[in-house]
């Protein structure tokens, strides 16, 4: 076996057997040389083996850190054992009525007494708030520099063209007059739905989903065909393809990159062959892409949208899960719908906020964004690697976890019979949220799952709920002793 080899097997003993942690800084060049009486090229080759198996992730001018995949095996051992996929059929669910429960869910997150494994959201302090404030205070001495009115449905031409220039960086040039500012990546969605379907039409969505889907299903009186969703492997296109035979498909709405609420993505060639087999069927998709850019690899996963050639794509997102919750400004890459969306907009809520959409487009010129978000893409992996190593030491064996490659939710299936909206009410109780699988259908099912939030700093209250979370699953029927 070669130095480099033994180096390799070295090390990732040490991660594996719990030496080195997830997000841990392992030696340097400098050191492993010193250590093991090697040369420099030895040691970058041993690193350059961990990192394409997964376990160590470097970052420029910092060395090499430990990934939250590399805790896989030990999830894998216990609880915390990786979902296997099924298949099952797409199903029309009936009358839509999901919004009380929602609400249910929602208002208990809203006490900051609670810990808020069941949010939506990254805790606050992850975010840049003193750099946008500053950026804020720029923009409202240029408003009337800029014009107050002008621009006032399609967005800032300064913002939409900084969203353009993260297109390019993608490899997919996006026409800055084409894209249009809205308030957050749901108006977008919203407004995309309603310019291609109307009150009674069939709407594919994914199953589990996004709630805030169901919710605008149930308020334009739309009717969901609930495609399955594997937390491995995303989206069943066999489903999908089979009931496009069989029923009257208006839209589709989906998100194909760490999906809401199982964190699953669609490889690239899955997410070709999706947009191939809506353009013969020549139905539009609302491509939801709000978590792209917290991708725990070397680069983001391109979205649906990079594969469209016919304008049956709309894309939207926002920087509401990435930069600026509270300001609200998202957009939507319309393809060959952008006048309807944006005559939709007109008719809604005219415009966005402009001094946040300015504080937005002054943050992206000379905030520093990128390293924001490279600090933010650790946080979650880190964060994510606690998570699943605290399942792993309190759940019950033989509870199903997902093991994302980005966003901030993690998606448990346990065994049947479990009832995740008692769970929800016990641990209630106790001051700790969860979000309960029937919130994420059209007909209440994953009544047995659960979504938890990772996107807070892991400190001893965080450490505490998951050891009651675990203890208060295992006095549930399946796992009672």
């Amino acid at each position: 076996m070669k130095r480099y080899e033994q180096l390799v097997e070295l090390l990732a003993g040490d991660i594996r057997n719990g030496h080195f942690g997830p997000g841990t800084r392992l030696p340097s060049i400098r050191s492993l040389t010193a250590q093991h009486g090697i040369n420099a090229s030895t040691a970058f080759k041993a690193y350059y083996r961990l990192e394409e198996k997964g376990l160590v992730r470097a970052r420029p001018r910092s060395g090499y850190y430990v990934t939250a995949s590399a805790m896989q095996p030990l999830a894998a051992a216990g609880a915390g054992q990786p979902i296997k996929a099924t298949r099952t059929a797409a199903r029309v669910a009936p009358r839509l009525d999901v919004s009380e429960l929602v609400f249910e869910v929602l208002a208990a997150v809203q006490d900051p007494d609670i810990v808020p494994l069941g949010s939506a959201f990254v805790a606050p302090a992850l975010f840049p708030l003193q750099s946008l404030g500053k950026s804020l205070a720029r923009a409202a001495r240029q408003i009337h520099l800029r014009g107050a009115t002008a621009h006032l449905s399609q967005g800032d031409p300064v913002l939409r063209q900084q969203i353009a220039l993260r297109y390019l960086g993608m490899g997919m040039p996006q026409a800055a007059d084409e894209l249009i500012v809205t308030n957050g990546a749901l108006e977008g969605l919203n407004l995309c739905l309603a310019a291609v379907a109307r009150p009674g039409d069939l709407i594919a969505i994914e199953s589990p989903g996004f709630y805030a889907g169901l919710q605008a299903l149930e308020r334009l009186k739309m009717k969901a065909l609930e495609i399955p969703v594997h937390p491995r492997d995303g989206l069943d296109l066999v489903a999908l393809a089979d009931a496009l035979k069989r029923h009257p498909v208006k839209a589709c709405w989906f998100m194909t990159s760490f999906q809401n609420p199982t964190g699953a993505s669609l490889p690239e060639e899955k997410k070709k062959a999706l947009v191939g087999l809506l353009a013969r069927h020549e139905i539009p998709l609302v491509e939801d892409d709000v978590y792209g850019e917290l991708h725990f690899g070397n680069r983001a996963p391109l979205p649906a949208k990079a594969f469209d050639r016919k304008g049956l794509v709309m894309h939207c997102s926002s920087f509401s899960k990435t930069l600026a919750p509270g300001y609200r400004v998202g957009w939507v890459s319309p393809g060959r719908f952008g006048e309807q969306i944006e005559r939709l907009k007109l008719m809604t809520t005219l415009s966005a906020s402009l001094p946040a959409q300015l504080a937005v487009a002054d943050y992206l010129q000379h905030g520093g964004y990128d390293k924001h978000l490279r600090r933010l893409r650790h946080a979650m992996e880190t964060q994510l690697a606690c998570m699943l190593a605290a399942i792993a030491r309190h759940f019950p064996a033989g509870v199903r976890v997902s093991h994302p490659a980005g966003s901030y939710f993690v998606w448990l299936e346990f065994d049947e019979g479990f009832d995740a909206l008692a769970l929800h009410q016990a641990a209630l109780e106790r001051g700790i949220s969860v979000a309960p699988g029937p919130v994420f259908s059209a007909r209440r099912n994953f009544r047995h799952c659960l979504r938890l939030n990772y996107g807070h700093p892991w400190d001893a209250r965080f450490e505490a709920a998951m050891r009651t979370l675990g203890q208060l699953v295992g006095e549930q029927g399946p796992y009672a002793s």
